[in-house]
């Protein structure tokens, strides 16, 4: 597939070991007290979800095994220290490694309630309804994205005759697009358990802000992890040392801490990628971006019924933006390291490996 047998070794061992790990934090570090003393029994885990993705070669294993341990459940397991996140609800141990290892948020399942007994007209209102809101657009998007990658990967082969900032934009097509893709596809086995998954991505290019795409759009899994372990801390701690009178300060703080933590996670996936030191570049559009969000929040407060704009317009100023700073911090280190060809190469591998398997 994307990488030889030698490299799918590594990679079903590496995983092996993280199942093992998280087995043991399951049977042993929950019997210790929340707190101090669990989080000491943690450590080693932590510290050994942060070394695995070392041992791995493939671009694309790398980046799914870096994201899903070393941030994901590495801050899954800094909540579980203290009984808090997802880790502290899960009753099974088979329950307890999905939702450490995978990026998944399980949705509470609603309070069953006696619904009143419709009357016949009731059933026919709610049926014809039913049928007018069949949820078709899903599926059709998700084959629209399916046919767009496709036609990614045939343009490709034609991307020196283009601009490189034409290339830049196919770029961020497939990466929202294959990210989208890899985790809706990790969480099938928690799916097939029967649990209900929230959502991993809200339809981004729908944006109608920069605090509605990162907050609400853009990779939920990293948004719904990073909220609990770095920015409701921050604005405690701040409304302590600043005063709960200024919490809208707090606020800001914590908006801004909380994109500095996931620029250095980034940095840190981009070394496990390209083995080279850090440039921070990466590290710096999320500051930057932490930074303008906490000033779009501040505009919003200040001219929210007098001025704004049109949600088009925002949303494509947004939009623009994230591409645009994305050319100048997010990619240049990736490229620098022809970390793109590496990565296109694995899934040319694959794509000629599902032609032959067709075939046959």
């Amino acid at each position: 597939m994307m990488g030889d047998d030698g490299e799918i070794k590594k990679l079903l061992k590496v995983w092996l070991i993280s199942i093992t790990s998280l087995s043991y934090c399951y049977l042993i570090s929950s019997r210790f007290p929340k707190g101090l003393t669990r989080l000491l029994s943690l450590l080693p885990i932590i510290s050994l979800f942060t070394l695995l993705p070392l041992n791995l070669s493939n671009f694309h294993f790398i980046g799914f095994t870096s994201f899903f341990l070393t941030w994901l459940a590495n801050f899954k397991l800094l909540l579980f220290a203290f009984d808090q996140g997802p880790l502290s609800s899960p009753t099974k141990l088979v329950n307890f490694i999905l939702v450490a290892s995978l990026p998944i948020k399980i949705k509470p399942h609603p309070p069953t309630k006696s619904p009143p007994k419709p009357s016949p007209s009731d059933h026919q209102n709610s049926k014809n309804i039913n049928k007018s809101h069949q949820p078709i657009i899903k599926p059709i998007l998700s084959i629209v994205k399916v046919v767009i990658l496709v036609l990614l990967f045939i343009v490709y082969d034609y991307r020196e005759y283009f601009s490189h900032y034409v290339v830049l934009c196919l770029y961020c097509f497939h990466v929202y697009i294959e990210l989208e893709m890899i985790l809706s596809l990790f969480a099938i086995p928690a799916r097939f358990l029967g649990f209900v998954i929230e959502p991993q991505f809200s339809e981004p290019y729908l944006t109608t802000s920069l605090q509605d795409f990162w907050g609400s759009r853009w990779n939920l899994m990293v948004t719904s992890i990073l909220r609990p372990t770095v920015y409701y801390p921050t604005r405690r701690v701040s409304m302590y040392i600043i005063g709960a009178s200024r919490k809208d300060g707090a606020q800001l703080l914590g908006v801004v801490a909380t994109f500095v933590v996931s620029g250095l996670m980034h940095e840190l996936i981009y070394y496990y990628l390209v083995r080279v030191p850090p440039t921070w570049e990466v590290t710096w559009f999320f500051v930057l971006h932490g930074v303008c969000v906490a000033i779009e929040i501040v505009v919003k407060r200040v001219a929210a019924d007098r001025w704004r704009l049109h949600r088009a317009v925002s949303g494509l100023l947004s939009l623009g933006f994230v591409v645009a700073t994305g050319f100048w911090l997010f990619f240049p280190q990736l490229l620098r390291n022809k970390s793109d060809e590496k990565a296109l190469g694995e899934l040319s591998i694959l794509v000629d490996f599902i032609k032959g398997v067709v075939k046959h």
